[in-house]
């Protein structure tokens, strides 16, 4: 079963603006420093992008729905600080200052330090498994959009593209397995792949024929897709 945050293909949350119609990157002040704070917290070494991701997806549905984009990534944060011990619940009300571990202030993401950072980025590519499909094969989703760890758990196979059939574009070797690297399970390296799906496989019709959906995918989500053999004679 999937959470409030799984919402691609649904009616009724209107277009999406882009291009110039597009909203700024930060339509207000508090948007930046919202990023920065995130960041600088995420430095701390604490957690790692899936399980950062896993916390937005917990919130509340009624908290989803009404929040904007940083206002649920602060939320997802404040959860973040408070189950790693780095700040009690009671500092967020009462504005006291806590100290961090010092293990943890050694961490510490330094304003002269932030660019290079944020250029060296977080690779998650790994050595594992070979591939077992290869550019050109066909492609099935596994039919439930749902972590098979982890009840409730985090997963980056979306809804819409579950039970799904498409084909493979790109591979591109083994990658963390973001079900198992959200719940501290260790990273479990899976090949990782670009699969592309017709628009009418997912939506039931496509806006204009040709319209395509790709999605990046890992082998723990899919299977073959075998032929169908030709009847005897």
């Amino acid at each position: 079963m999937s959470r409030v945050h799984d919402m691609g293909g649904r009616f009724g949350d209107g277009a999406i603006p882009v291009g110039a119609d597009a909203d700024p990157i930060f339509a207000e002040n508090w948007h930046a420093r919202a990023l920065a704070v995130t960041l600088a917290a995420g430095a701390l070494g604490q957690w790692n992008i899936d399980i950062s991701r896993h916390a937005r997806e917990c919130l509340s549905p009624k908290d989803y729905a009404r929040f904007s984009y940083y206002e649920k990534w602060l939320a997802g944060l404040a959860d973040l600080l408070v189950q790693s011990g780095l700040v009690r619940a009671e500092e967020f009300t009462s504005g006291a200052d806590g100290l961090a571990p010092e293990n943890v202030q050694q961490r510490r993401l330094l304003a002269e330090n932030v660019a290079a950072v944020l250029a060296a980025g977080g690779p998650a590519d790994r050595v594992g498994a070979a591939a077992k499909f290869a550019v050109g094969d066909r492609v099935k989703t596994r039919r439930l959009a749902r972590n098979t760890m982890v009840e409730g758990g985090h997963t980056r196979l979306p809804a819409y593209a579950a039970g799904a059939k498409g084909q493979v574009v790109l591979v591109h070797g083994c990658h963390v397995f973001p079900d198992a690297a959200a719940h501290r399970l260790g990273e479990q390296p899976e090949p990782l792949y670009t699969v592309v799906f017709d628009a009418a496989e997912l939506w039931g019709r496509a806006e204009c024929s040709g319209d395509e959906v790709t999605c990046d995918l890992w082998e723990s989500y899919l299977e073959p897709v075998i032929a169908q053999e030709k009847p005897a004679k």
